[in-house]
């Protein structure tokens, strides 16, 4: 009589498994994707109705999957998006994309992860694999969800199975899909590690074996600080050459030249993105735990938190130097998204901008041609505003524009030459010649 391991195995390998994803957002979707281009017929989980019932109806809201996609899908029921948790008894792997935030004080917030576990556990069966794909410290697929999985009292190993596989996705950049990046895969032990390759052989163009969750955890976590650590160098650099009178942008653009040893960071008016604002801080936390400082990636995210208050600060210079206060003035910002040409506002810096741009008094107002509305914001108040269409009239009655974000659609000619004072915080403007008297670099 087959063992539940080898069950599993022969059904990932005819693809007669099903695939549930617990998390629809902007990495949970790809992945539905992923798998269900590789043949497999995926079950989407989320606890928010209204993403559900708007897939339902065929509706995409990631502007890189196309409603169309999303309605064939669900027309043929190789996609099958519910909020009913009792269902996760139907998927034979379960994958557990859920946010990671940080609480107030920096410290990690795991509760969509235990949530998550504890539904998964309520309905697991034998012969279904788990595994958490949400980026968080080493040790949390080992200590915080293999016991709450436990508690549906089968045998690890035997009857069920626990992986971690960091998620990796780059919205906007179709050159790195969920199908072409190579994922890291650590098991709770051997079985399971075998069987999440083997499953995610079939949807992505490598698997990269490890010996456990825990070096797993940390791969996501090195990335992700590595990222953040160059940034904020390059941010300090910036403040500092614009104090020498130097553009920090071509000082990169000199230094990337040379063939090896260094790679280009870029600086800007602070960090967005699900990741990198708040990766290196799990591990901070983790090394406390450990009795160890973490010095270097405790001043990184200084730095770079810091970074909207640079920009404010550059902000009242110029608006000084035209005899006008913050206070009253209309400014208007360019992008709330978090990079060029997504409509994924996480963690964006657009945010904290427009918080302290509030504080200040001024009167505010925004363009972002793939945000209409601004969300509600876990950490921030966001004003009730809706996208502004940038014609001349509008950039020329502004008394600054903030170009927060440098998306593709903007032609930065004609903002400049309709807007009296322009803050670039990303070398927008870089090509622009006429009317450059106006543009402020920040």
């Amino acid at each position: 009589m087959a063992t539940h391991q080898q069950s599993l195995a022969v059904a990932i390998a005819d693809k007669s498994a099903t695939i549930g994803i617990v998390g629809l957002g902007y990495v949970g979707l790809p992945l539905v994707k992923a798998f269900i281009e590789a043949g497999f017929k995926s079950y989407g989980f989320d606890v928010d109705t209204r993403k559900v019932d708007r897939l339902l109806a065929g509706e995409s809201y990631i502007k890189h999957l196309s409603s169309e996609w999303i309605e064939a899908c669900v027309r043929n029921e190789s996609f099958v998006p519910t909020a009913d948790m009792t269902r996760l008894s139907e998927a034979d792997a379960i994958l557990i994309c859920v946010p990671t935030p940080l609480t107030d004080s920096r410290d990690p917030d795991l509760s969509y992860v235990e949530s998550t576990a504890r539904q998964i556990a309520a309905t697991l069966r034998p012969g279904q694999l788990v595994v958490l794909e949400s980026t968080t410290y080493p040790g949390t697929t080992r200590d915080v969800v293999l016991p709450i999985l436990k508690q549906a009292g089968l045998v690890l190993g035997q009857e069920f199975f626990i992986a971690y596989s960091p998620e990796r996705e780059d919205p906007g950049n179709p050159d790195h899909s969920a199908q072409r990046i190579p994922k890291v895969v650590g098991g709770i032990d051997e079985a399971s590690l075998q069987l999440a390759i083997a499953l995610y052989s079939h949807a992505v163009v490598e698997t990269v074996p490890v010996s456990s969750c825990e070096v797993a955890e940390a791969c996501k976590i090195l990335e992700n600080t590595y990222r953040s650590v160059n940034i904020a160098m390059v941010n300090e650099l910036k403040v500092l050459f614009h104090r020498m009178g130097l553009d920090i942008w071509e000082v990169i653009d000199a230094a990337k030249t040379k063939p090896f040893g260094f790679q280009a960071f870029y600086p800007g008016p602070g960090l967005g993105g699900h990741c990198i604002p708040i990766d290196p801080f799990y591990l901070s936390w983790v090394a406390r735990q450990h009795d160890l400082p973490t010095r270097f990636i405790e001043l990184a995210g200084e730095i770079n938190t810091s970074m909207p208050e640079y920009v404010i600060a550059r902000v009242t210079e110029a608006l000084n130097d035209a005899a006008k206060p913050i206070r009253g003035s209309k400014i208007a910002i360019l992008g709330v998204a978090y990079k060029k040409d997504v409509d994924d506002p996480r963690e964006s810096p657009s945010f904290k901008l427009l918080e302290l741009l509030q504080l200040r008094g001024a009167q505010l107002s925004y363009n972002d041609p793939h945000i209409s509305v601004l969300p509600p914001m876990r950490h921030f108040d966001v004003p009730d505003l809706a996208s502004e269409e940038l014609t001349s009239d509008f950039l020329a009655s502004q008394d600054c524009v903030i170009v927060a974000t440098d998306h593709s659609a903007y032609d930065w000619n004609f903002i400049v030459a309709h807007s009296p004072l322009v803050i670039d915080t990303r070398n927008a403007t870089k090509d622009v010649t006429k009317h450059r008297e106006r543009i402020y670099k920040a």
